[in-house]
């Protein structure tokens, strides 16, 4: 299996407040080098609704940064996770005309960085709960697949949908520039089979977020949740998955970030090589 493993931007660093992911600012230059020294190929960006416009993937002298280390480190961003869709979800009937305007800004940042993929979370606040929300949705990602084409960039959905109504959801999307952010723990938590999973739109994963939880339950280790990772790794090794898995794992009770990752990434290799 060829694919690659990297991290959520933050699971390197301290937390911030409470909050068990958010975008990392006077501590994101630091990872690349934490990322490096664990074997990681990768770091998925994240983007918060708050201070969205002060990130760094949006300013010349932040961008150029990012491409600096990411070459001394050989850690890159391929991957952004937009946490500012589901915290302001555009598609919403109360939908943040803002936001909507930024997310061409956001294409053309994350091209210029060298991302390839834009993880939109339709999870918790972004819970696509109307037909009238994933009407507006399937409009809206419509008018922007000149600037996907342009770019060559894929827009990804997580979804709490079951798999056969995530089957018929992502049906309706072009499979050139749509496709499926694969969340392990989340299905965990539902209770989803994942050969079912995999059977009904394997083909349309292109990034996995790695995690375990307890069946509809919190995040916990790998290994200790729902998850059946040697189902998972039995199907990405039938469908020859060669993207990204990124560990989106459970924080540290103890604030060891880095210790944890690596104990999580230890658990992955057991399946990987076996």
């Amino acid at each position: 299996m060829n694919f690659k493993y990297g991290v959520m931007q933050g699971r390197l660093s301290r937390q911030i407040g409470n909050k068990i992911q958010a975008f990392p600012e006077k501590y994101w230059k630091s990872e690349f080098s934490k990322a490096k020294k664990l074997g990681l190929n990768c770091i998925e960006w994240t983007l918060d609704y708050k201070n969205l416009q002060k990130n760094p993937i949006f300013k010349k002298k932040g961008k150029l940064e990012i491409k600096r280390l990411s070459k001394k480190y050989s850690v890159f961003i391929k991957s952004l996770t937009g946490d500012c869709f589901m915290q302001k979800p555009f598609w919403k009937l109360n939908k943040n005309t803002n936001l909507l305007e930024d997310f061409k800004k956001i294409i053309e940042a994350a091209n210029d960085i060298g991302i390839k993929i834009i993880v939109i979370p339709l999870v918790d606040n972004g819970s696509l709960s109307k037909k009238v929300e994933v009407q507006n949705l399937f409009r809206i990602c419509k008018n922007f697949k000149k600037y996907l084409k342009k770019t060559k960039l894929k827009i990804v959905f997580e979804s709490d949908f079951n798999p056969k109504k995530l089957q018929k959801f992502i049906k309706k999307f072009d499979k050139k520039y749509f496709g499926i952010n694969y969340d392990v723990g989340n299905s965990a938590a539902l209770n989803y089979d994942v050969d079912e999973e995999f059977n009904l739109y394997g083909n349309r994963i292109y990034n996995i977020h790695i995690k375990d939880r307890i069946k509809f339950g919190k995040s916990v280790r790998l290994g200790e949740g729902n998850a059946n990772f040697s189902k998972l790794f039995k199907n990405l090794k039938r469908i020859k998955y060669n993207k990204n898995i990124i560990l989106q794992t459970a924080r540290s009770k103890q604030k060891q970030h880095m210790k944890e990752i690596n104990i999580n990434l230890n658990f992955l290799k057991k399946f990987h090589y076996a």
